[in-house]
């Protein structure tokens, strides 16, 4: 186990005093770097009295929290970790509110729905982690994008460990940075292990430090328990960064005095490990400092030590006696999506004389109206701008736009995804186009995980809209043909749309950038240049959730989306020459489906087929059939239907693939269907 840090008394120097505010400034900071220690000795000890149930520590490296708190600026975004305590109350967070969250009690910053340091604060400029690492190093690359396109002067500072510079997260998000020159510090807090793992089995550089250069981005090792070497390095990053001249990756070398968190202990380190660091104790060198300096006594100091105690102590014994959270399911559904800001006008169908176009040059359409009515909404994703995008949905756009809104990426997923959530939390509207709708699973980990639980986590809104181009019928292949609907509808906090005419591609589109939540637009790339309709010119939104009965019928009812469609309303057209009648509802969005159309067509024909492009086993149509069954029972006369493809992935021949398409089959179930 490490050594009792209350205990030793040899600390080493620190570096030079800043000079700023001298030496008022120093006595602020010894406070600053004196609180979380305190806090979290109290945090240790309720551990062992067993009125705690987790604790992440992060003693030994308070300096690096603190020192980059003290030289941002308020305004200024910070993205910390499971050690950053200084953070937090380095931006005068309440404490009884902190001390609440930790403790996992009622009046906390998140209802209850979150552990820890698991949250963020909007007014305090603090975006909340998720436990996946690196996955916020992106999401600060959007901030930083923000300022740079407001010229704000802001920067973001994302902390990050040893080990989370392995994930492609780490690597995406500092390429972006360098490409696009944005205000950001990435910090990494390289405390010699990623839980059990020491760094010379993580990488084989000498320093993480030595990545910069891959990147053109400066770098450079600072010694992490040095509370003032850190404010000078994070000064000096942060003014290169205001002055345009871009990002920073700064190492901090310092060391975990207590386990990845306290239940998984210190036996897998080296005692000799804990005395050599013990040595460095930040808090320790840094009360030596000043009293060495003549800023503060040796009095002074155990003074202020005895206030913050006191007033940690009694914030613990508020927070503790806090009732456990409470809540309703309405209240748990409720704060799942965000409410959204729809203004345009609502339109069921085109009014007459409304130009005829294709579904490709509606999306274009929509796209064009969003971006001239709201300065905010800005394109980014791969090829996007003087190409105009793999479907040319774009095209021309950069030349009206200009390239700080018609943003070519580098080749990544998660990194554009990360970008456009830190967008987001700054007012920003972003679309990121997927190239291909396969390629989304390079981002998955972002949308499922940051961007679906944002708002239900800690109240940060995500108006992210996803462009998809999905599904197959083109011969191209296992890896540009997949249905991707049902990968995220299992996820809460995502809705998902798949319009299948012109008219309603560009109303959801546009319905998409009002709602105020991440929205998946899935776009049938068959449908691209084969389907034209009227389509009103101007804004107008089709809304998310409802469905639309595409053909009246009375003896049978198909619920489909996207290309489905179109094969519905070609079979009921064949079966009506022999003599039976087919309804035909096109769901338009499938989270939230709207059960209320769907239910209403069966009370009239009695009989359901669902169908859809997508792999038949675990397809969403299975959710739909689901709810018909339970919900809609007494009015049918027949087992639910569902038509899907094979189980298999989507074959390259045109051959193979029509064999694959649930095309061929429709009409046959739908034939069966009919004579039960």
């Amino acid at each position: 186990m490490p050594p009792d840090m209350t205990e030793l008394s040899v600390p080493e120097a620190p570096a030079q005093s800043p000079q700023r505010g001298f030496p008022r400034h120093l006595r602020d900071l010894y406070r600053a770097l004196l609180f979380p220690r305190l806090i979290e000795e109290k945090m240790l000890l309720l551990l062992r009295q067993g009125r705690l149930s987790k604790w992440f520590s992060g003693i030994g490296q308070e300096a690096i929290a603190v020192g980059v708190t003290s030289a941002l600026k308020a305004d200024d975004w910070i993205l910390p970790m499971h050690r950053n305590l200084g953070v937090f109350t380095g931006r005068g967070l309440d404490l009884v509110t902190l001390l609440r969250q930790l403790m996992g009690k009622d009046g906390g910053f998140t209802k209850g729905r979150e552990r820890s340091f698991h949250f963020g604060v909007e007014s305090a400029h603090i975006a909340g982690m998720i436990s996946h690492l690196g996955a916020m190093l992106p999401v600060a690359c959007g901030l930083g994008l923000a300022a740079q396109l407001r010229s704000s002067g802001r920067i973001a500072a994302a902390f990050t460990g040893d080990g989370a510079t392995s994930e492609g997260d780490f690597h995406e998000a500092l390429n972006l940075a360098a490409v696009w020159k944005l205000p950001v510090l990435f910090i990494v807090e390289n405390n010699q292990y990623g839980l059990s793992t020491p760094t010379t089995e993580q990488y084989a550089c000498k320093d993480i430090a030595d990545r910069g250069a891959g990147y053109g981005v400066p770098a450079q090792i600072v010694d992490g328990n040095d509370l003032l070497a850190v404010y000078l390095a994070v000064t000096e990053a942060a003014d290169r960064a205001r002055r345009g001249e871009g990002p920073t990756l700064l190492e901090f070398k310092t060391f975990r005095m207590r386990g990845h968190e306290e239940a998984s202990g210190t036996a897998y380190v080296p005692k000799e490990l804990f005395e050599e660091w013990a040595k460095k104790d930040p808090v320790l060198r840094f009360t030596q400092f000043v009293v060495d300096q003549g800023v503060l006594t040796r009095e002074e100091c155990d003074a202020i030590r005895a206030e913050l105690k006191a007033l940690v102590d009694d914030a613990a014994d508020v927070a503790y006696g806090s009732p456990d959270p409470d809540s309703t399911p309405e209240e748990e559904l409720r704060d799942v999506f965000a409410p959204g800001s729809e203004v345009a006008p609502v339109l069921d169908a085109a009014p007459a004389g409304s130009p005829d176009i294709r579904y490709v040059d509606a999306l274009s359409d929509g796209l064009r109206v969003a971006m001239r009515e709201d300065p905010n909404v800005l394109l980014i994703g791969q090829d996007i701008a003087e190409y105009g995008g793999a479907f040319k949905v774009t095209q021309g756009f950069v030349q009206e736009f200009g390239k700080a809104r018609v943003r070519n990426t580098p080749i990544i997923e998660s990194g554009a995804l990360g970008a456009a959530l830190g967008l987001s939390l700054e007012g920003f509207r972003p679309m990121v186009e997927m190239q291909f709708g396969d390629f989304i699973s390079c981002g998955f980990n972002q949308i499922v995980n940051n961007f679906a639980k944002q708002y239900y986590r800690w109240g940060a809104r995500v108006s992210v809209v996803i462009r998809i181009p999905s599904g197959g019928g083109v011969g191209a292949g296992p890896f540009h043909s997949q249905n991707v609907e049902s990968f995220f509808a299992n996820v809460p906090g995502l809705k998902i749309v798949a319009p299948s005419t012109p008219f309603d591609a560009k109303g959801l589109l546009l319905a998409a950038f009002e709602d105020g939540n991440p929205v998946l637009f899935l776009e049938h790339k068959l449908l691209y240049r084969s389907q034209k309709g009227p389509v009103p010119e101007g804004r107008y939104r089709v809304p998310i959730g409802r469905a639309r009965v595409a053909r009246e019928g009375k003896d049978a009812t198909v619920i489909t989306w996207g290309v489905g469609l179109v094969w519905a309303l070609e079979a009921a057209e064949t079966l009506s020459k022999e003599g039976a009648s087919v309804e035909v509802v096109d769901l338009r969005s499938l989270v939230p489906w709207d059960r209320e159309t769907v239910y209403a067509s069966i009370r009239k024909t009695s009989r359901a087929l669902v169908l859809h492009e997508a792999t038949l086993t675990g397809g969403f149509g299975g959710e739909i059939s689901a709810a018909i069954g339970e919900e809609a029972f007494e009015w049918l006369d027949a087992p639910v239907t569902r038509v899907g493809a094979l189980d298999t992935p989507i074959p390259f021949s045109k051959a193979l693939e029509e064999r694959f398409s649930p095309k061929g089959r429709l009409i046959p179930a739908l034939k069966k269907l009919l004579s039960y």
